[in-house]
């Protein structure tokens, strides 16, 4: 069975949560992968899942500098939630980085995610940081 793109998202959002709390790269993606799969821990990790988790973990710094840009007056990075700051940064590195995917399902796909695991405020929030962003592209 092929995965989707979105529950890859998923499952790398996942990950880099997991990695907030240290980890290897690659173990939380296989967990992020497998926890809810009946399959063989010799299962290949999708290409797509281990990009986006790699990017991100590489990027962070740069990733969180361009965040910091697009906070109102008054609001850092550490004001974030979590879940919140993992979004964005995913979203933004595959506004970035990732040219396979089109600007506006990068941003789709981050509100999806806020929409799941956080709430319709947050949601609301990534969509105005991630389209700031691509309107000033």
């Amino acid at each position: 069975m092929v995965d989707s793109r979105r529950d890859l998202r998923e499952r790398a959002f996942q990950a880099l949560m997991s990695l907030e709390y240290d980890g290897d790269i690659v173990e939380a993606c296989r967990f992020a992968y497998l926890h809810d799969k009946e399959e063989e821990e010799q299962v290949e990790l999708p290409i797509f899942l281990l990009n986006l988790v790699n990017g991100v973990m590489q990027s962070k710094s740069e990733l969180d500098d361009k965040i910091t840009q697009y906070l109102k007056s008054g609001w850092t990075l550490d004001r974030l939630t979590l879940v919140e700051k993992n979004i964005l940064r995913l979203g933004l590195y595959e506004l970035l980085e990732y040219d396979e995917t089109p600007q506006l399902v990068a941003v789709n796909e981050a509100i999806e995610l806020a929409k799941k695991f956080s709430d319709e405020k947050s949601s609301k929030f990534i969509n105005g940081i991630l389209s700031q962003f691509v309107t000033e592209e």
